[in-house]
């Protein structure tokens, strides 16, 4: 290899969500380091419209099935034309692409994997033949928890490293006391406190314990309004709970919104009650907003939310621990202004620039 890695990103996703968005901090960064990048992804998908409006090297190819020859073939041909030394892997398929090229079509090219998921490696043959192809050099995990499951399938396990994900800091330029938007548009009272996520309505997240949190907290007379921010493909069933639970009075959904730097500032604690969460971005963006964080130990989340420390943490599916801890907060129990400087420490291993830098150590290491 060169001294300077020419990269190939695979990205299959039609939708844009935390991977798209790590990846797109990725390229960016490497962009200002002079890095030579393309990235193939899913025709017609977000990241060929965002990246072709930034003028990225995007090249697209339609996507079949999740084991598709033609998107394998189309790997190889590009290795072969842009003279790649390194293709880098954001997603599952992504994944199986590469190794199919390598399979089937004689892709020597080595492969990094990024590993973003929280749970452990299928026992399918064929995950384990590709998790352990003799291409892939580099695993990527995006926590140590993510890498303490996926390590017992790996034969090569020096191949199986930690790279925290990371979050762009300007990001956030609003101060806290000029966030006014959700008080303004749902009629809060500055005396009401926000408690609030931000993430997909989809399983993983659990919104059903968010619920179950806010009746616990409810029927401690807590004086707040609690906020879902985003949306997903369990919203009508999460609405539809809400109803049943009957604390439609005290949900407010607000769907999609383009806005979150202005808004997030404004909440007084973020609640994540996720069930499996490979680190969990959104609460890096709380931290960056200096606003408190109530969460699960789901994943990755302790290794942001040291408990009683830069955040407070309960065991996964316990609302009735959750609200304790939230109320906690809502008491004057805790020392907010201790946890918002140990959050401020924390956030400074977890910036785009730190993700990357780590990500472009691994490359050259291959090198070695």
């Amino acid at each position: 290899m060169s001294s300077q890695p020419n990269i190939l990103h695979i990205s299959t996703p039609k939708s844009w969500r935390g991977g798209e968005q790590q990846l797109s901090y990725l390229y960016e960064e490497l962009n200002t380091k002079a890095i030579n990048q393309y990235i193939l992804c899913r025709k017609g998908s977000e990241m060929a419209m965002r990246g072709k409006e930034k003028g990225w090297n995007i090249i697209e190819c339609k996507k079949r099935t999740a084991i598709d020859p033609v998107f394998a073939k189309k790997v190889k041909s590009i290795c072969d034309l842009k003279n790649i030394n390194i293709i880098h892997t954001h997603d599952s398929h992504a994944h199986s692409f590469a190794v199919l090229s390598a399979i089937l079509f004689g892709n020597k090219t080595p492969i990094v994997v990024s590993r973003r998921v929280d749970f452990a490696i299928k026992k399918t043959l064929f995950s384990k033949l590709k998790y352990n192809h003799k291409n892939v050099k580099r695993i990527l995990c995006v926590s140590n928890a993510i890498k303490t499951l996926t390590l017992p399938d790996i034969k090569n396990k020096s191949i199986v490293k930690t790279v925290h994900s990371g979050i762009n800091i300007n990001r956030f330029p609003f101060p806290k006391k000029d966030c006014t938007k959700l008080r303004a548009e749902f009629n809060i009272s500055d005396s009401v406190k926000i408690i609030g996520n931000v993430a997909a309505i989809s399983p993983h997240k659990d919104y059903f314990t968010f619920v179950n949190t806010v009746k616990k907290l409810v029927s401690m007379r807590v004086n707040a309004k609690f906020i879902i921010i985003g949306t997903g493909p369990l919203e009508d069933e999460i609405k539809e709970y809400t109803s049943k639970q009957k604390m439609e009075k005290h949900i407010i959904f607000t769907g999609f919104r383009a806005d979150i730097p202005e808004i997030l500032p404004e909440l007084d604690i973020f609640l994540i009650t996720s069930k499996t969460e490979g680190l969990g971005t959104s609460v890096i963006d709380a931290f960056a907003c200096k606003v408190p964080v109530v969460g699960t130990q789901a994943g990755g989340i302790p290794e942001l939310v040291k408990h009683e420390k830069s955040g407070l943490l309960a065991p996964v599916k316990d609302s009735e621990e959750l609200a304790f801890q939230v109320n906690r907060i809502l008491k004057n129990e805790i020392d907010l202004e201790a946890m918002i400087a140990s959050q401020q420490e924390i956030l400074k291993s977890f910036t785009k620039n730190a993700t990357a830098e780590k990500t472009l150590k691994e490359y050259l290491s291959l090198s070695n």
